[in-house]
């Protein structure tokens, strides 16, 4: 589905010098500087592209330049699209979101709460309750990521390669591995980024028949037109993927980036990318590639309550759910994580169902506007939806990890700033 030709932003109570000083922004504080390699920027508001640019190579031993159509991996933004898929199934009676996670993965109906100990020999006690659907969806789960670096549990996920970004085994393997496995809390207890959506993708093929990638493929890409996105990409596309990067100087996967060089360091060469092939392992937590205009389409049917061109992923009703905040007692994300590491830490953050949810935009201390929804991807990518403004807001370049720089509040802050027409 093609995009709406570009309009000015002022056509749309937007600004053309304050996108001016964005471009400029990134030029001089990231892409001359030596951070990122290059970047795609665009907004969309009012129905309107208002601003669309690119800058700087997306391969710099090779000297190709950012183009309009690149392909990035996005990483966690995978997971908002996981989520809208699962959500069909829910739509459709097949699963609710209070049912235990063991009616459909029975070997995890004893899964305990780590107390002590080492892999193998973790001490566990019984959870306070069983692990709901929801708590995948919300990540409330129990289960980790293995480069949280947090627990003794995190250990084992690192030691079993589970949900690393050099993705191994598959998706019944990942179930067996994690059925050996203790939680980190009982769930509904604490907020913990973790490989929850990377269950709900086994989910979605467990309860739909059929491989989750194909049911992705027949419910939301195909439909919307999303020829780009994909697990892998083919050979006839292989010249528009972006090299990857990373901030760390030994060019490791780290995420918490304490020694920044100030310059990038090769981490995925794109001649010689996993991406190139179709994974074994289809990870609905962070395995896509895509595009910016790919991506603008999935955000456009969102924005426009779960329908575009006549193609409805999910009713608004369900729309207004997934972007509700479901974090325990309404509180917001610092109040409940355990997480040493997410795409969205701020006050005044709640999480949704595979979204974070803006719930007070003052405690953010960043523009903004309550009921707005976003989240990131571990190689910087990002988005947000503001339906109080009628806007989208999609930013890619390749560079590990996202929290080595602080650009998502600067992007946020200059591209609201860039608002002379607000709609509150």
């Amino acid at each position: 589905m093609l995009a709406p030709a570009p309009a000015s932003p002022e056509s749309a109570g937007m600004s053309k010098t304050g996108f001016d000083r964005i471009e400029q922004h990134l030029k001089h504080r990231y892409i001359d500087a030596g951070r990122f390699p290059g970047t795609q920027l665009l907004v969309y508001r009012r129905g309107k592209v208002v601003h669309s640019s690119v800058q700087g190579f997306a391969d710099v031993e090779r000297k190709s330049p950012m183009r309009d159509d690149t392909i990035f991996r996005i990483y966690s933004m995978t997971k908002p699209l996981t989520s809208v898929a699962f959500m069909m199934l829910v739509e459709e009676g097949r699963v609710a979101l209070d049912e235990p996670v063991h009616k459909y993965i029975p070997e995890w109906k004893n899964l305990g709460v780590f107390q002590a100990g080492t892999a193998p020999p973790f001490l566990t006690k019984a959870p306070s309750r069983p692990m709901l659907i929801v708590d995948l969806l919300r990540h409330t789960s129990g289960l980790t990521y293995g480069f949280q670096q947090r627990s003794n549990v995190d250990a084992a996920y690192r030691e079993m390669k589970i949900g690393e970004v050099v993705k191994a085994g598959t998706l019944q393997s990942m179930i067996e591995d994690l059925a050996k496995l203790p939680l980190e809390f009982s769930p509904g207890e604490a907020w913990n980024y973790s490989v929850s959506t990377d269950v709900i993708g086994y989910l979605i093929g467990k309860i739909s028949g059929k491989p989750f990638e194909q049911f992705l493929r027949e419910r939301i890409l195909d439909p919307l037109g999303m020829n780009d996105t994909d697990f892998f990409v083919p050979a006839e596309k292989a010249h528009r993927l972006a090299a990857c990067y990373s901030a760390d100087p030994n060019g490791a996967m780290t995420f918490h980036a304490a020694d920044r060089k100030g310059s990038l360091t090769l981490q995925d060469d794109p001649t010689k990318s996993s991406y190139l092939s179709p994974p074994s392992f289809i990870s609905g937590g962070g395995g896509l590639c895509s595009t910016v205009a790919d991506y603008l389409t999935f955000c456009r049917a969102l924005l426009n309550r779960g329908e575009l061109g006549g193609v409805r992923l999910i009713g608004p009703k369900t729309l207004a759910l997934m972007t509700s905040n479901h974090l325990p007692g309404g509180c917001d994300l610092p109040a409940i994580s355990r997480s040493l590491f997410s795409e969205a830490t701020y006050n005044g953050i709640g999480f949704g169902l595979g979204f974070s949810v803006t719930m007070n935009p003052a405690l953010t201390m960043i523009p903004g506007s309550a009921g707005e929804y976003s989240w990131g991807g571990a190689a910087t990518t990002s988005f947000w939806i503001d339906p109080a403004e009628e806007l989208i807001a999609i930013f890619m370049t390749q560079v590990l990890p996202s929290s080595a720089y602080p650009l998502r509040r600067e992007l946020r802050t200059m591209v609201y700033a860039a608002i002379t027409d607000s709609n509150l």
